[in-house]
């Protein structure tokens, strides 16, 4: 990938945690997510100039940024979006020729085994709403979008490396 992007659109950018090195990347960060609440502890972390921050529907017409990206990002997101197609159309609509769309999204080997993302408030644990997407659904989509496939890394910690992988990352072409 680059070292430099001329604009960079994440996708459930949440509490900001990985828009801040984004912000160090490109010129321009269009960081989005469907919660007001991980918006404003978003823009807590972050004040930059180079980020614009928009409460947003990725699974509605994505109007939130005025140029098309060199790449867009997306983690942990499209495990809580049913139909991701509808997401790979608009992410190839919305980048430049020779842009890229990353993905990192938790395996769906680990989803069979019925691990799902949660967060922890007080002594609450909260699952949140999950669908499994497959491999192929992920290559479907991005080739259905007109995308081609760059990598597809999976991803273990150090003393897991006996178990079915963590993470699974993409990298798609425009």
């Amino acid at each position: 990938m680059n070292s430099r992007f001329k604009s960079i659109i994440e996708l459930g950018c949440g509490t900001g945690k990985n828009t801040c090195f984004l912000s160090e990347i490109a010129n321009k960060v269009y960081a989005v997510d469907f919660s007001e609440g991980m918006i404003s502890k978003a823009k807590e972390k972050l004040n930059s100039n180079n980020v614009v921050f928009s409460v947003a529907d990725i699974t509605k017409k994505w109007t939130y940024h005025d140029i098309s990206a060199d790449l867009i990002v997306c983690n942990l997101v499209l495990e809580h979006i049913e139909n991701i197609s509808f997401i790979f159309s608009e992410a190839f609509r919305s980048l430049d020729n020779g842009g890229q769309f990353f993905i990192s999204e938790l395996h769906p080997f680990r989803q069979y085994q019925g691990k799902k993302a949660s967060f922890q408030k007080g002594e609450v644990t909260t699952e949140i709403a999950a669908f499994i997407h497959h491999i192929s659904d992920f290559l479907g989509a991005a080739q259905s979008s007109g995308f081609k496939l760059k990598e597809l890394k999976e991803w273990w910690h150090e003393e897991d490396l006996n178990k079915p992988p963590r993470l699974v990352t993409f990298v798609f072409e425009k």
